[in-house]
């Protein structure tokens, strides 16, 4: 049997705790080695929505001018479904290395946490956000051979029974959400109809068989101009760049109705620093450049004047929780 001696137990311990801070850099090294040399190889974008969606056309534009910062390709993979949850889940659940990436949106990472009843993501545990790449009001249109003319007309036809009906692209999507938060606003009956496509909506609304909807700026504008819409308010607190002239609906309400759609992009959460460090500084450059914003701005997104991303990202699940709550909306 051996024994150890009292002095010798401190040199013991030196030695064990040396032994076990060499063993835990060793594990280290492989991901240390892994950003240093990042990207080796193409990043894959997932898009959680189909193709030619604005989440897909903004996450091209972000693409490739990352790409060529990074100097490696960063190839946009669209993986639709579930509201967006099945794409952004996929990121969730793949490596933690920066090679897999995910455009999220208002939807995916915000209303859908409290929308779906079983949702296999966390939008805040599982993710480390990159960037904020911008956001959107929507506005609020009605046909253009419509009666309304404002908000005060459309109020007056919600308190008169039948009520109205709006549109939306979905149960639970911010274009459902905002129609219950101006119900709430105007009071009246207004009756949610969910399409599965906006673009059905849309063409419901400007029939006149469903009396409104709120929508993103860039699939509204052409038929605003060409008068088959009309725009009667923006969701957003300011006014929108696009149509400078058309008063907020928290204005005409004289209330503090605010909601936008917005853009971020996302790594898994438990990605290397330095790794991350370079997926935000390629993002960072690419939206400091003239063309990149140009392509942006055509597509309707505004600057964000978002500093704190983990912040917002928790305030943003806390506001739409509660008018999913509001709403009655849920998927299982």
């Amino acid at each position: 049997m051996v024994s150890i001696t009292s002095t010798a137990r401190p040199t013991l311990r030196r030695s064990l705790l040396g032994l076990a801070l060499a063993a835990g850099l060793l594990a280290q090294l492989p991901a240390m080695a892994q950003s240093a040399d990042f990207p080796s190889r193409p990043i894959k974008m997932i898009v959680p929505f189909g193709p030619g969606t604005s989440t897909d056309i903004v996450a091209r534009v972000m693409a490739d001018a990352m790409g060529k910062s990074l100097g490696q390709s960063v190839i946009v993979e669209n993986r639709a479904g579930a509201g967006g949850s099945i794409g952004t889940d996929f990121v969730a659940r793949s490596p933690a290395d920066g090679y897999t990436i995910v455009m999220g949106t208002v939807g995916t990472h915000a209303i859908n946490k409290a929308l779906y009843r079983k949702l296999a993501y966390d939008p805040i545990a599982d993710f480390a956000p990159l960037s904020f790449v911008g956001q959107t009001p929507t506005l609020l249109v009605v046909s253009g051979n419509s009666p309304f003319q404002n908000l005060k007309d459309l109020g007056a036809a919600a308190a008169k029974p039948p009520g109205i009906s709006f549109a939306s692209a979905g149960s639970g999507t911010s274009g459902h959400l905002a129609g219950e938060l101006l119900k709430a606003r105007l009071g009246g009956e207004m009756v949610h109809v969910p399409y599965k496509e906006g673009s059905l909506a849309m063409s419901d609304v400007m029939s006149g068989q469903v009396q409104f909807m709120f929508y993103h700026p860039t699939a509204v504008l052409p038929h605003i101009r060409a008068g088959k819409l009309r725009a009667l308010g923006t969701s957003s607190a300011k006014r929108s760049a696009a149509l400078p002239d058309l008063p907020t609906i928290a204005e005409q309400t004289n209330s503090d109705f605010d909601l936008v759609a917005w853009f971020m992009m996302y790594a898994p959460k438990a990605t290397p620093e330095p790794t991350l460090k370079k997926l935000r500084d390629a993002a960072s450059t690419a939206l400091a450049n003239a063309d990149v914003q140009a392509k942006l701005t055509a597509q309707g997104l505004e600057k964000g004047s978002t500093s704190d991303l983990d912040a917002f990202g928790k305030a943003e699940v806390a506001k739409w929780a509660d008018l999913v709550q509001k709403s009655g909306a849920q998927v299982d």
